[in-house]
């Protein structure tokens, strides 16, 4: 039955509430967070660190080496300070298969998993002794009361493993198995609150710079409408630098953190790499109008590493001629007295997939 290789396996869409901190894997870093109830609805920041990961221990999203990064989560977690060990972690988009389907509505769980079984057949090409499967009923279908909408989200046995095994040799848990898409949505579901209109009608487009992939998604009313990525963000960034200066990559990357670049680094490098962002913000936006039934979004949020570097904001505006801001999930939340605010508002772009697993703690 599929309940029993659900429960045998790590399920990744299920609720769990224990205490737990959100640990983002990606190319550049181990990023951790903390998050608790500060009374109310109201949340605290408890802690949070970014740790860098080295070169290659991450490609595509994939654990290349997985006792480097076991050593950088167990490096991170200590540096953090806290005595949880349960974690949430999640896979890249790329590495899981989810389709939204429809299926009659009041059916006992058993048949409903055999049901999302045959589904899953259909839409997933490995057999499904390779992959975890998972499911969650989103609510009410299209035509009624009679109908469920599900969605169904698969992945490689061997992308989930990676995983888990890093966060095991580190001595920690993994408890919670998300995808980086919905944990960044969740954590845009904070700011859309912010928001005018608290977001529920609007048209919002993400725009995630991170290490090594930009990725444009476009949401309403928590849906995603169209989502693009393209090969290019920080790293890309780094290599700009080392060729235009005639230095080597890790060189490049530790000048670019310290911002010892010569004054020339800002017209003849930044320059151009924001533009490039910008053009390419600009033509997503395009494709999405003219392959859908929309003709404007109402924002664009700036999240990932690259979000912050001064002028990328207005320059994304000015190209799209759309209001723009910089990512901040924690902008509504109490924080502890362990780091500067001014510190977490600095980081608060790269911490959206961190931030949205996180908040796996506080699931009903």
């Amino acid at each position: 039955m599929l309940k029993e290789k659900l429960l045998a396996n790590l399920e990744f869409l299920k609720a769990k509430s224990p205490p737990l901190i959100g640990v983002d894997i990606s190319s550049s870093s181990v990023k951790m967070l903390e998050i608790s109830e500060a009374g109310g609805k109201l949340f605290r920041v408890e802690r949070y660190v970014i740790e860098p990961l080295p070169r290659d221990a991450v490609v595509d999203g994939n654990i290349v080496n997985i006792d480097v990064v076991a050593e950088t989560v167990k490096r991170a977690w200590k540096r953090m300070g806290s005595r949880i060990k349960n974690v949430a972690v999640a896979l890249p988009a790329a590495a899981v298969i989810t389709k939204k389907v429809i299926l009659p509505a009041g059916q006992r769980d058993e048949d409903l998993e055999v049901q999302v079984e045959s589904e899953a057949n259909q839409y997933i090409p490995f057999s499904l002794e390779e992959v975890n499967l998972d499911f969650q009923v989103l609510g009410q279908g299209p035509s009624g009361p009679e109908e469920v909408e599900v969605l169904i989200a698969a992945s490689r046995k061997e992308k989930i493993e990676d995983r888990v095994a890093a966060v095991d040799t580190a001595g920690l848990k993994a408890i919670v198995m998300d995808v980086e898409s919905f944990a960044a949505q969740r954590a845009f579901e904070l700011i859309s609150a912010n928001l005018p209109g608290g977001g529920d009608n609007t048209v919002s487009t993400i725009v995630d710079v991170g290490a090594a992939i930009t990725r444009i998604t476009v949401l309403n009313k928590g849906q995603t409408l169209y989502m693009r990525e393209q090969p290019m963000g920080g790293a890309q960034l780094t290599q700009d630098i080392a060729t235009h200066f005639g230095m080597s990559f890790d060189d490049a990357e530790a000048a670019k953190r310290k911002g010892s670049l010569p004054e020339n680094y800002r017209p003849e490098v930044l320059q151009p790499f924001m533009e490039r962002i910008a053009n390419e913000v600009a033509r997503a936006l395009q494709y999405f109008f003219t392959s859908s039934s929309f003709n404007k979004v109402d924002h664009i949020i700036l999240a990932g590493g690259c979000a912050t570097m001064a002028g990328l904001e207005e320059m994304v505006a000015n190209r799209t001629q759309v209001p723009t801001l910089i990512a901040n999930p924690f902008a509504n939340m109490a924080l502890s007295q362990r780091f500067k605010p001014r510190a977490l508002a600095q980081d608060a772009p790269s911490l959206m997939v961190a931030c949205g697993l996180a908040m796996r703690r506080f699931d009903e």
